[in-house]
């Protein structure tokens, strides 16, 4: 089997990109075995409980911050990680006072979306390495931005798709690269979760220990309510992206791994609300369509709840269609192929890989082509996603250009590809 270059470029995905689009895993050999990086964590409440746990047991990595804007959330993680530890970890509310301390290399970013962006940039600014939870925007401009902070200030940035650390999923795409499935011209994403009925939104007074205003931060200002905090934020736009961009960056960036490609020149989209009569805004179900002209390829994503049939028995995963065979991967660390007509099993291979390793190996290298994720690629998933729920919201077919990365004679389309920040919480347009 032909490997692929650690070096393959990304430009064809993510023009100006500097990194490769095939993963690698690292030699732990290869670094400074007393190079001690230390790490905090902010936003700790729901994934970031599995950044600390993560990070805790990766040698020659010292977890010395947690912050979060919850001073119970700060205290019970505090708490947790003296018990497992038997170490006092200090705490801060404020992630400013995080990115000032010097003593601090890198950051792991894992608040809601509405905050991801911003608390990249501010990392970078601030000299500290960054691993940031997905989607890696809460608006797609922001990922153009994020590449050229990267750049600019010459910072590891990873994005938080742990399957590009699978050795299953790396030796998946290199079976496509290799023609095992011939042609591939289709990629399904299919997102099936079970999203439950979370009744009226209402308000009510902001929790003691709670920083509103800056749970709150670069989103436009709203009265509290606790179907927000600390997971609902998903299903309102004005911090979440709803399920594409939650679980489906995971499958998103699958299907444009597999297919080589990167931003299409056509995206529509249907779906809506009819299960729950409650205050989401997102879509419960979605169905977005992506075409590639010029490569003759196309992506069709899913989302809707679990409690109905599986597609070749997943239900959240990716299919890759070949004139040669097809391809099923099963959440993060699976695959199995089928050949030919008569469907006969193929490769087929389970095993992880620890993408929070690979962050930590490339920090300690200082050497961000090493990294399984970067933030080019991180754009292109999150990108997607962003495009989908564009086109849902417009309600029509939507033509794109992926060099530009403008829609085109659009400009109700186009103002959606940003949005305005609550002062002082300012991104800008640009680097």
């Amino acid at each position: 089997m032909k490997k692929i270059s650690r070096r393959e470029t990304l430009k064809s995905l993510v023009p100006g990109a500097m990194v490769l689009s095939m993963p690698t895993i690292i030699p732990r050999s290869v670094f400074g075995a007393n190079d001690r990086i230390r790490v905090a964590v902010i936003g700790h409440h729901g994934r970031g409980k599995n950044h600390i746990q993560n990070f805790m047991k990766l040698a020659n990595v010292e977890l010395a911050t947690l912050c979060d804007v919850d001073d119970e959330v700060n205290k019970k993680g505090a708490a947790e990680f003296e018990k497992t530890t038997g170490k006092k970890v200090t705490t801060a509310t404020d992630m400013r006072k995080v990115f000032d301390d010097k003593n601090i290399d890198a950051v792991s970013i894992a608040t809601p979306n509405h905050w991801h962006a911003l608390a990249t940039l501010w990392a970078c600014q601030a000299g500290k390495d960054v691993y940031v939870e997905k989607p890696a925007s809460h608006d797609f401009n922001e990922g153009r931005v994020l590449i050229d902070a990267a750049n600019k200030y010459n910072r590891i940035v990873s994005h938080g798709v742990q399957l590009r650390s699978s050795v299953a999923i790396q030796e998946a795409i290199q079976h496509i690269r290799d023609g095992l499935l011939g042609n591939v011209y289709l990629a399904k994403g299919l997102v099936y979760k079970w999203r439950p009925d979370i009744g009226d939104k209402g308000t009510s007074p902001v929790p003691a220990g709670l920083d509103w205003n800056m749970w709150q931060g670069p989103a436009k200002e709203t009265e509290f309510s606790a179907n927000y905090v600390h997971y609902n934020w998903h299903w309102f736009w004005n911090y979440g992206n709803g399920d594409i961009c939650n679980q489906g960056v995971h499958e998103m960036d699958l299907c444009t791994w597999g297919l080589d490609v990167g931003f299409p020149d056509e995206i529509t989209a249907a779906g809506g609300k009819f299960l729950w009569k409650d205050c989401k805004e997102t879509p419960e179900l979605l169905n977005v369509t992506y075409k590639y002209a010029k490569q003759n390829k196309m992506i069709e994503f899913e989302v809707r709840p679990w409690m109905t049939n599986q597609e070749d028995g997943l239900e959240v995963g990716n299919i890759f269609y070949g004139d040669k065979g097809y391809m099923i991967v099963n959440w993060y660390d699976d695959y199995k192929t089928f050949l030919g007509k008569e469907r006969t099993p193929g490769p087929a291979r389970k095993a992880g890989g620890n993408h929070y390793q690979n962050f930590i190996d490339a920090v300690r290298a200082k050497d961000k082509s090493l990294l399984n994720g970067p933030i080019e690629t991180g754009h292109v998933s999150a990108g997607m996603a962003h495009l989908g729920n564009i086109a849902y919201r417009t309600g029509r077919k939507l033509n794109f250009d992926p060099v530009k990365e403008k829609f085109i004679n659009d400009k109700e389309a186009d103002a959606m590809l940003t949005r305005e920040y609550r002062a002082p919480f300012s991104f800008p347009a640009s680097l």
